[in-house]
């Protein structure tokens, strides 16, 4: 079905707009967003992709509609993954809480228009190479099983992308706000503000080449794989800080999203296989193959999601990990509280704490080794120890 230019110019500005609210108005002053905000616009943010696919099922049709929804939902897991990535880049150049929202929606400005590229490009090649199936087909059996790989999100420190962007781009040492240039002995220097948007916007890169095969082995509606692609990065910035703590609790995302993307796979070579002209191939004819329905890949997509995750929730890894990010989440928040925060809410958040420490001491020692940077949280949890005592001393309790 085509999609009337008009239709094409609202949305696209629908999006832009949308992009500048949340610059405007949650971005441009530096803050860290609480987790009700965080989850309020999460919230948000979900309902307008939810509502836009309605409107596409209501004037485009049940397999317009089912198609959008498979990509949003597609799209939006892997997203999720590419959150681990991104938690690893800051990490590893330690930007300032506050200004890691700003540091995010560059990374999704950018991943919009790197896929936008992605999917006009890939379009021209599917409506003059039918080939083309095959090799996006192969690219997702093969990033399938690269997600299968045990530790896939722990190599922090030897990042590639991070590497060569500390090597061949030196900057300061030191944040100046979110600047991205600063003075240093009088010469004008980059910031590592600089140096970590630009190894997001390379990693951003490498994610388009798993992404736009993905949403193209569901449908080859072009206006379809914007829009799907465009609305499951709308609100990426809140999921970040809303599941920052819970990141490592989804223990099997990675063999989840190998299942539907080797699903998919499986999906584009058949595809291939029905449309074929590859001389090499029987004959260059169209073999009589069976092919996946959208309903049927819509249906399968969100069963593994949610066997994965609640495999995750419920698993005693899951519930190890639970405790340990929610110990170092309960830590960073009470450090983070003002130093005039009354002792009741110093007490709530410094209990949590304390319950999740008491989880941690009780787990079996093969689950203890699931801490990252043991000494590091070890470290922060005895300073919001001292931190609780000194609150104490200054209210009169000690």
């Amino acid at each position: 079905m085509e999609v009337a230019p008009f239709v094409w110019i609202l949305t696209i500005v629908g999006i832009v707009g949308l992009l500048a609210f949340d610059f405007f108005f949650h971005v441009r002053k530096a803050h860290t967003p609480t987790l009700k905000e965080s989850a309020l616009w999460s919230g948000i943010y979900v309902g307008i992709a939810v509502l836009f696919g309605l409107g596409v099922l209501w004037f485009g049709g049940p397999t317009m509609g089912t198609e959008y929804f498979a990509g949003y939902v597609t799209e939006k897991a892997l997203s999720v993954d590419n959150l681990f990535v991104f938690l690893i880049i800051m990490a590893s150049f330690k930007v300032p809480r506050a200004d890691q929202q700003k540091v995010l929606l560059f990374g999704i400005v950018f991943s919009l228009i790197a896929r936008t590229g992605f999917i006009f490009l890939g379009a021209a090649l599917i409506n003059s190479f039918a080939w083309v199936f095959y090799l996006f087909g192969l690219i997702l059996l093969i990033t399938a099983g690269n997600l299968l790989k045990p530790s896939n999100h722990d190599d922090d420190s030897d990042s590639f992308i991070v590497r060569m962007a500390k090597k061949f781009l030196p900057a300061s040492e030191h944040y100046d706000g979110d600047k991205l240039f600063t003075m240093e002995n009088g010469k004008k220097v980059l910031t590592p503000m600089l140096l970590v948007m630009i190894a997001i916007g390379a990693t951003d890169i490498l994610f388009a080449l798993d992404s736009i095969p993905a949403i193209f082995g569901l449908t080859q509606n072009v206006f379809i794989v914007f829009t799907a692609t465009a609305f499951s990065l709308m609100g990426l910035r809140q999921l970040f800080f809303l599941i920052d703590g819970l990141l490592d609790r989804l223990i099997f995302l990675s063999y989840g999203l190998a299942t539907i993307l080797g699903f998919i796979g499986v999906k584009l070579i058949l595809h291939a296989l029905h449309e074929n002209n590859v001389p090499f191939i029987n004959d260059g004819e169209p073999v009589n193959v069976v092919e996946f329905s959208t309903g049927l890949s819509l249906s399968v997509i969100l069963g593994v999601l949610v066997i994965t995750i609640l495999a995750s929730i419920f698993s005693p890894k899951g519930k190890a990990k639970n405790a340990v990010s929610g110990a170092k989440r309960h830590a960073t928040e009470y450090l983070d509280l003002n130093y005039e925060t009354n002792m009741g809410e110093r007490d709530k958040i410094f209990a949590k704490m304390c319950r999740e420490e008491q989880q941690i001491r009780s787990l079996p020692e093969k689950y203890k080794r699931l801490i990252r940077n043991e000494t590091e949280f070890i470290a922060l949890i005895k300073k919001a120890h001292a931190e609780h005592d000194e609150a104490q001393v200054r209210a009169g309790i000690k």
